[in-house]
Formats: structure tokens, sequence, C-alpha cells
């Protein structure tokens, strides 16, 4: 367990917070006018590795090999030239702060960060984090990788929770659930629909199965494989006739097959590891997904029981009905797609950087 302290005076900024991994939709941008929660569970934090924040340098002011040397393959609209390393937690877990009422930032329904830090510490007053907590974007408070160290605060060395504890746990993520709306004529309100979560989850594993597929069709696993990954494979790759694999693989499922060409496996919700197989599989291309994402997909929840026959009289309401599910096909998050298809090397061949360069046209045929 770490607190973290302000780098001029020592005061404390922080409760007490274990490590864990960046989550995948940690920068997402979801819809318009929507309502997201907390993104770090209490008692959390990550580290972004790459820098972030402004200033900003759009793409035609940055030299090629300096976009290279930082992992960028591909054109983008701008690149951070802020520090990396910043460190991401619950806003309920923030201690001696003040907030700096001119860096507002744009504030269409809170405050989105674009102006820098807008956390101050109450004893010095140095800028130490930026709150963000604006319509369509995680809240979240993000400390400053200058402004801030840790101290550990309890020495015992606890070690990760093993995969085959993890699966026993199993915690997984809903593929649907009700989303908030916040601000309109009617005022806050409710709508079912597909999990931000998963489709930030499904753009990250769509760059990973696109560049696997060394531009050969894809064919993914029945159930929820089909409906997040099928409909965008087929409309992005080209037709041929043979096809590469990609299979379920992890703890507790039965070793892949002899000549699986992809496994979509997932990611080790504290140490941020993707699992990996023994023997023969170890040479295929792992595609990573969230624990909670790939629990559900490898587990799926069986619908709720309905009588074998007859029915249910007319006077009897059930207190047990279906979810409900989303009104639209799965789309990706295209934001969380094209910032892990331009961190790939294989999307210097041309076939995947005309997917890059055509995404908006893509956009709007509403594959993402």
């Amino acid at each position: 367990m770490f607190v973290f302290v302000c780098a001029r005076c020592d005061a404390e900024l922080t409760t007490p917070l274990s490590q864990v991994s960046l989550p995948f939709h940690a920068h997402q941008r979801y819809g318009n006018g929507i309502q997201l929660p907390v993104l770090m569970d209490a008692g959390t934090f990550a580290v972004d590795p790459d820098p972030s924040g402004p200033p900003w340098r759009k793409w035609d002011e940055i030299d090629l090999d300096e976009a290279e040397a930082r992992g960028i393959y591909a054109p983008v609209y701008a690149l951070s030239d802020g520090a990396p390393g910043a460190i991401v937690i619950a806003p309920g877990d923030v201690r001696g702060t003040r907030f700096i009422p001119e860096k507002r930032g744009g504030a269409c329904c809170g405050v989105d960060g674009r102006d820098g830090p807008n956390m101050a510490c109450e004893e010095c007053g140095l800028p130490v984090a930026t709150r963000i907590d604006d319509c369509s974007l995680w809240q979240a408070v993000w400390l400053a990788p200058h402004a801030v160290h840790r101290i550990l605060v309890d020495g015992a060395d606890t070690a990760p929770l093993s995969w085959e504890e993890l699966v026993r746990e199993g915690k997984s993520t809903p593929p649907f659930e009700p989303i908030a709306t916040w601000g309109g004529r009617l005022g806050t309100g409710h709508y079912w629909s597909w999990s931000p979560q998963w489709e930030a989850a499904a753009g990250r594993a769509l760059a990973h199965l696109l560049a696997a597929s060394e531009g050969q069709p894809v064919e993914v696993p029945e159930g929820m494989a089909t409906d997040v990954f099928q409909r965008a494979l087929d409309a992005l790759l080209p037709v041929g006739p043979s096809k590469r694999r990609a299979v379920l693989a992890g703890p507790g499922r039965p070793a892949p097959d002899v000549g699986v060409d992809i496994l979509l496996v997932p990611v080790h919700p504290q140490t941020g590891q993707t699992w990996t197989p023994a023997g023969p599989a170890a040479s295929a291309y792992p595609v990573p997904l969230p624990l909670g994402v790939w629990l559900s997909m490898a587990s799926p929840q069986p619908d709720l029981p309905v009588p074998a026959s007859g029915g249910i009289p007319g006077d009897v309401l059930r207190d047990d009905p279906p979810l409900p599910r989303p009104c639209r096909l799965f789309r990706a998050d295209q934001g969380t797609f094209q910032q892990t298809l331009v961190r790939i090397p294989a999307v210097r061949s041309p076939w995947l950087r005309e997917i890059v360069d055509n995404l908006p046209q893509y956009t709007s045929t509403g594959l993402f």
C-alpha cells in the first residue's frame, strides 16, 4: 500500500492505495451527454506509461522518426508532450487538495482537464492533479507525476492473486448495462445499451485481431465473440479462401488445438500481464481482453429459466424478466481502436494503413 504526497511539502494527498493495471477504457470518450461512473475502484491506483495532457503537438509538427521512437506508426491528430507516468485514482481517495477554479477547462457538465492540473495541494498551493468528471468521460483524478511521489505505508509483500483465484472469484463484466444521460430537455434519464467497457475492450482487441489476421479472413468463436467482432472483421478484411481461426484461451479452459492462429486471452487486473499458454499454442498471436470481459465471453450467464411447457397465469407477475438487449448492433470504440492500431508496427502495411486513413468512412457506416 502506498500514500501519494506532495513533491514540494510532503503533505499527504491520498488515502492508502494498492496498484492495479491501467483499465482499457481509461481514456475512452463515450457518446454525448453521458454520465459515466468512476473509473477506478476505491483504494486502487494505476499508472499510465505514455505521455498525457498538455501541451499537444499536431501530427504535421512531428518528425516520423520521433513518432516511431514513441511507438506511433501511423498518423494521429496530435501527440501529447506532457510527462509520462500520470497516476489515476478514484476522486473519493483524494485528501488535502483544493480546486483551482480558473483551470476548469471546457466545463460542459463538469470539468474535462483540458487546461492541465486543476487541483492544488492545500498546504503549499502546488498544482498536483487533474480532476475529470465531464459528461462522456470517466470520473477520475490524475496525479501529475512530477508533482507527487509515493511512500510505502504497508511493507507487507502482498502477492497478486493467481489466475485460478481470479477465475474462482468470477468477477465478470456484463455486456449490457443501463446508461445514464446527463442534461437535456427532459433532465436525466437512462437507456439500456452495450457496456462502454466492452466497447473499449473490443476496440483494443479488434486492432490486434486485424494485425494478427495478416490480411486474411478471421473466424472468431460462436457466442458473444461473434456479436462483438465478426461483423467488423468481415467488413474490414478481404475475402479469401483460407481463414485464420481465433479461439478463447485462458485459465481453466482446455488447451487450444494445434494449428490455432489467434488466442483471445485475459489480462491480469493487478499486474497487467497477459495470460500465455504452454506448448505449441504459445506461438499463436495473443489478443488481450480485460479479465471481466473475457470471463463473460468464456462463461456466459444463461438466460433466466422459463417454464418448459404451458405458461404463467395472467394474474401472476413475473419477478425475473430477461434482461433487455440493446436496440443496435455492437460497435467497438473508435478512439480505443485507433489509439491501439497506430501503436502496432504492422499498421505500416498498406492495407492496415488504409483502414486508419479511412476510419471516418467506416464509422459513418456503423462499424464504430
